[in-house]
């Protein structure tokens, strides 16, 4: 059977029965599998990883079979095709890994503890029990599970527990459905129970080291989602329960388990008292994307894996859109335009990058594929695009039909697109073709050419790229009428420029709202046109103007230094997303510095002349009748006037900090990051060292822990920066699921970018031993490309990654990263002289 081949082709379960007798004590697991189902020929196989296989029967009579590790695979011989009952025998260890079925550890009082949770995703669940592990391979599932159980756990699965006898923990058959949406986990739980108004059970559970009331919010937010989701989809929800689990050790953010969703505690546990609204939100939208997922890659899902899209873009798509309807005053859709707008701009810039549709056959690529600016951010644009073509109604009305025709069963996008297309009429699937295989994105340039108004599209690349001639179908969303709706020529010409301007009576403008995935190349006239009137502009026009200068700038269609001048005009603004936008310009502009070098001096001088209007405005602490946007506001402002060497912001950080030393826990969630790292930087030594260190050991606040980690890290102290390396392979402190964000810190820290770098190489295998199974593990590289700046560092990434470029899953993130760091270095040689320049000038 060769590797491309499903085993799906060959073998088609129905129903499994699975029996797991875990033992914690000793990490082994003892499982008998039996599956109903269709042989079509007699040779087939089933999935199995790290499975000890002791006994295959077939329809009760022992059938020859062998283990086949490197494709994962148990192959049998049966007497003959046909129906057959598959009973397996067979041993497999509990793992620390954070797949599979997994330990995941914890202390209460400070007695550590653990519990068993389980993460199936991609190709995991033949880890745990044989099966014919693929998306489209659905069934139904009967799960007993025995453990080593003591008084006072709690066991939970997809669906209800029915019995339990002599220690056996028996759950209702599921409905048909995948094997990676399989999920249990047991230990000494909490839980908080609702029920929504059609009837289906909610709960969030956490291990007992939380206060009951951090549960308050997830349940809330669970209820209303699925409740929302009911209405939306017009479709219900098809489990009698829908479970939130919360695990200490968990690899991804969340996973959509089907009736029992998991998540890091990070995204489901919050102090209700004292959160920022930035983590409410993140928390909330994590939630409904989850529950979005139950829908849709739960109750359809796709054929196989290079539809992957198919879950994640739209479950990105729909957790803004239910998290607008259940709080309308947060204005949600401005953090897509923060968080996925960006990160997929950025990304699918850079040659060599995946499709949002992919041909993908081996597990390791598999998981690579979990790119989130791609398969999540890029895909929810494409989604939104059409959303904005065809309206709310035409959507609702598309989705239900495309439930109704393959609830418990799989889809292809084009099921997808023929759903749409009919409930809207128009030829969704053309459109969107485009978009789905290609890779990247066009850039639109719009130019006054001998009076005329002209547009073009040509590929946008940042750092070296081969222009192949793409071109899109793109939807326009221009402010004048003469634009076409869908622009899919190289080129085209509107009319007499004067004419249409004086007619219009405004600048004229194309991807209004930002909601199309291109970017534009304003020419000067035109720019000039928009910049006068930028009162005009709402606050996501006026955030898009300068994230299109600043990708231009990266990829040497404009530059920089240009961008510098035009940045106080924006300063002064009240909107959150255009303070972010500006604050990612500035932050870009940290590249063209060495640190402590006198253009850096001038750089600071530059970010108080950009922060200290706001600063005195907001200050460290909450005002009376503050905006939303005022508190999410202030961490950019803070960020900027302390790495501006701002003295009163010094000062007062440390005034903070002095009041509250006994109880920082208690500081203002929103600005604690800021307090610790200002005395950390400012005011550090050893013994705040090891309190903050104690304090992110002992501490179950997750939010805490970031603020912690995030002030740790920026330690100007060489010998405290050895201290934390010293603690990257000690899961007793550092998790392996937070290891990458302390690492990630230390790297971007130039006291600490040497050892960091210096572990990474030294320490390659233990990581890849530690994380390697999953689909965070190629972040690592990603975090690396994301900081290098300099010719060495190039060289010295290009010595370390090429050597694996052969290793499955890592091909194409070396290849991009290597191409990420040498686009920066060109652009820094290119126009360091000129942005230092040019922030002298603004400066003085």
């Amino acid at each position: 059977m060769s590797e491309a081949a499903h085993f799906y082709e060959t073998f088609q379960p129905s129903h499994y029965d699975l029996y797991l007798d875990i033992n914690r004590e000793t990490k082994t697991i003892s499982g008998k599998t039996s599956i109903i189902g269709e042989a079509k020929q007699p040779n087939i196989a089933v999935h199995q990883k790290y499975l000890k296989v002791e006994s295959v029967e077939a329809n009760n009579q022992a059938v020859p079979f062998t283990t086949d590790d490197p494709a994962e695979a148990v192959r049998i011989t049966l007497p003959k095709a046909g129906d057959v009952k598959l009973t397996i025998t067979y041993t497999a260890p509990l793992t620390d890994t954070m797949m599979g079925i997994y330990l995941s550890y914890y202390e209460v009082d400070g007695v550590k503890k653990q519990i068993i949770g389980t993460q199936f995703e991609t190709t995991a669940a033949r880890q745990a029990f044989p099966s014919v592990d693929e998306p489209e391979a659905k069934a139904t599932f009967d799960l007993a599970i025995k453990f080593d159980e003591h008084p006072g756990e709690t066991v939970i699965s997809n669906m209800p527990e029915v019995r339990e006898i002599n220690g056996v923990h028996y759950f209702d058959t599921t409905v048909r459905m995948s094997t990676y949406l399989i999920a249990f986990a047991f230990g000494e739980l909490q839980s908080k129970q609702t029920t929504t108004k059609s009837g289906v059970k909610i709960g969030v559970f956490a291990t007992k080291a939380h206060k009951p009331n951090e549960l308050d919010f997830a349940l809330d937010i669970a209820k209303r989602s699925i409740e929302f989701y009911e209405d939306f989809y017009q479709t219900p929800y098809p489990l009698p329960h829908s479970w939130q689990l919360a695990l200490p050790d968990f690899s991804a953010g969340a996973m959509e388990n089907w009736g029992l969703v998991t998540y890091r505690e990070a995204l489901l546990t919050i102090d209700p008292d004292n959160t920022s609204l930035e983590t409410k939100q993140r928390v909330a939208t994590v939630i409904a994307h989850e529950l979005a997922h139950q829908w849709f890659g739960d109750l359809v899902t796709m054929k196989w894996w290079d539809d992957l899209w198919l879950n994640e873009s739209f479950a990105n798509m729909m957790e803004y859109v239910a998290v607008d309807a259940l709080q309308p005053d947060w204005h949600i859709w401005e953090a897509f335009q923060t968080l996925e707008v960006p990160m997929a701009l950025q990304r699918d810039a850079t040659d060599g990058v995946q499709s949002v549709h992919v041909q993908v056959e081996d597990p390791a690529e598999i998981d690579s594929l979990f790119d989130s600016a791609i398969v999540y951010a890029k895909g929810a644009r494409m989604l939104v695009m059409v959303r904005a073509l065809i309206g709310d109604d035409a959507l609702r009305a598309g989705l239900k039909a495309y439930f109704e025709a393959h609830k418990f069963g799989n889809a292809a996008g084009a099921d997808l697109w023929a759903a749409l297309g009919q409930a809207s009429h128009l030829d969704v699937g053309k459109i969107m073709q485009s978009w789905l295989e290609q890779p990247g994105y066009p850039v639109v340039t719009a130019a006054v050419v001998d009076g005329k108004l002209t547009l073009s599209q040509q590929q946008f690349f940042i750092g070296a790229g081969k222009d192949v001639g793409r071109q899109w179908q793109i939807p326009l969303n221009s402010n004048y009428a003469v634009a076409p709706q869908i622009f899919a020529d190289k080129q085209v010409t509107l009319g007499d420029y004067a004419q249409l301007r004086q007619d219009s009576g405004k600048p004229f403008r194309i991807n209004v709202g930002n909601n199309s995935h291109f970017i534009v190349q304003y020419d000067q006239t035109l720019l000039t046109d928009i910049l006068d009137h930028l009162d005009q502009l709402n606050a996501i026009d006026q955030r898009q103007i300068l994230q299109d200068l600043r990708l231009l700038a990266e990829g040497r269609q404009n530059s920089y230094a240009n961008i510098v001048p035009l940045l106080p005009r924006f300063a002064e603004s009240r909107s959150a997303i255009v303070i972010n936008a500006l604050y990612r310009v500035a932050n870009d502009l940290k590249q063209f510095v060495t640190p402590d070098s006198s253009d850096e001096v001038q750089l600071k001088a530059f970010f108080d002349q950009l922060s200290a209007g706001q600063f005195k405005r907001l200050g460290w602490l909450p005002k009376p009748g503050e905006t939303n946007d005022d508190q999410l506001t202030r961490p950019y402002v803070l960020s900027m006037a302390l790495y501006a060497k701002n003295a009163t912001a010094i000062a007062q950080g440390h005034d903070l900090f002095t009041a509250n030393k006994d109880q920082l826990l208690q500081l203002p969630a929103d600005v604690r990051m800021f307090v610790l790292q200002n005395e950390v930087k400012n005011f550090g030594s050893a013994a705040l060292f090891d309190q903050l260190l104690t304090a992110y050991k002992q501490t179950t606040d997750s939010s805490y822990k970031a603020d912690i980690l995030a002030a740790l890290t920026s330690t100007p102290n060489k010998a405290l920066i050895g201290k934390i390396i010293d603690q990257f392979e000690n899961a007793d402190t550092i998790k392996p699921q937070d290891l990458r964000s302390w690492f990630r810190g230390v790297l971007n820290n130039h006291v600490g970018e040497q050892a960091a770098w210096d572990w990474i190489r030294k320490e390659w295998s233990w990581l890849e031993k530690t994380v390697g199974g999953d689909m965070e593990f190629t972040t690592y590289i990603t975090v690396i490309a994301g900081i290098f700046r300099t010719a060495n560092r190039l060289d010295e990434f290009k010595a370390f990654f090429e050597p694996k470029l052969p290793t499955p899953g890592l091909t194409r993130e070396i290849t991009m990263d290597t191409s990420v760091i040498a686009s920066r270095v060109d652009l820094i040689q290119a126009e360091q002289q000129a942005v230092n320049g040019a922030v002298a000038k603004a400066v003085k």
